[in-house]
C-alpha cells in the first residue's frame, strides 16, 4: 500500500509539512523569505489580479489524473495525483487496514486524489475524498467529515449550487495540539449516484489557506457530476 498523509492538518502531517517548508526556506534567499500581504498572496496564487484562479485543466473524467464521480477544474500549475487507498499484504498474510483507516480515511470518506499547490508557489493541497453510495445527504457527510478531524470549532455551513449540482460548504477552525496552532479550513460535499464526494482545502497556515481559496472557488464553480 502506498501510505500517504490523508489530512494536512493532522499532527504527524504538520511535522512532515513543516520539515519540507524548512528545507525549502533554507534554499531561498532572504528576499524570497519575506512574505507579502494576504491580498497580494491571494492574487499571486490565483494568477489573476481579480483574485480568480486560471484553470489548468479538468480532472475527474476517465483518463484524467484522478478518475472521480465528479469533474472540476484545477488551478493553473497545480498538479493532481491519484491516491492508492487499498490495503495490501505485508507478506505475512496480514493487511494494513488499521494504518490505511488512520491515514486515508476521515469519517465516511476515503482519500482518492491530491491536487498539489506547491508547483504554483503555495504549501497545501486540495484533496478529494469519496464514500460508498447511501442515504446520507451532503450536510450529514460533511458534518461527519469535519467531526472526524478532531479539535474543530466555529463551523459555518452553507448551501451552494453549481449548475444542477447542489451541495454544502463549510468554513471552520482546526487546532493542532502538537503545534498549539489554530488555522482556517474549508471543505464542501456533494452526493452523486456513485456516492458522496468531499473536497477539502488544506494549507500550512491560515495565510496559505487564504492565498489558495481562489483555487477552491474554481473547483466549486466548475463542479459537475462525471
Amino acid at each position: 500500500m502506498q501510505v500517504r498523509v490523508g489530512n494536512t492538518w493532522r499532527p504527524w502531517a504538520h511535522v512532515a509539512l513543516l520539515a519540507g517548508v524548512l528545507t525549502g526556506c533554507s534554499e531561498a534567499s532572504e528576499g524570497e523569505a519575506e512574505t507579502s500581504s494576504r491580498t497580494s498572496a491571494t492574487a499571486d496564487a490565483s494568477g489573476r489580479s481579480d483574485g480568480k484562479a486560471r484553470s489548468g485543466g479538468t480532472i475527474g473524467a476517465a483518463g484524467s489524473a484522478c478518475e472521480l464521480p465528479v469533474t472540476f477544474d484545477i488551478a493553473e500549475d497545480w498538479t493532481a495525483e491519484a491516491v492508492e487507498n487499498s490495503p495490501s499484504s505485508d507478506g505475512t498474510g496480514e493487511t494494513e487496514d488499521e494504518l490505511a483507516d488512520l491515514v486515508l480515511r476521515q469519517g465516511p470518506v476515503a482519500l482518492v486524489c491530491e491536487v498539489d499547490a506547491k508547483p504554483a508557489g503555495n504549501i497545501g493541497y486540495l484533496r478529494v475524498w469519496t464514500g460508498e453510495p447511501g442515504d446520507a445527504d451532503a450536510r450529514t457527510v460533511l458534518e461527519e467529515f469535519v467531526a472526524a478531524e478532531g479539535d474543530v470549532s466555529k463551523e459555518q455551513y452553507r448551501s451552494f449550487q453549481t449548475g444542477d449540482l447542489k451541495g454544502v460548504e463549510v468554513d471552520y477552525l482546526y487546532t493542532s495540539e502538537l503545534l498549539e496552532e489554530t488555522q482556517q479550513e474549508t471543505a464542501l460535499a456533494v452526493t452523486t449516484p456513485q456516492g458522496p464526494v468531499v473536497l477539502h482545502l488544506g494549507g500550512l497556515d491560515s495565510e496559505e489557506h487564504e492565498a489558495m481559496l481562489p483555487a477552491f472557488e474554481l473547483a466549486k464553480s466548475s463542479l459537475s457530476v462525471g
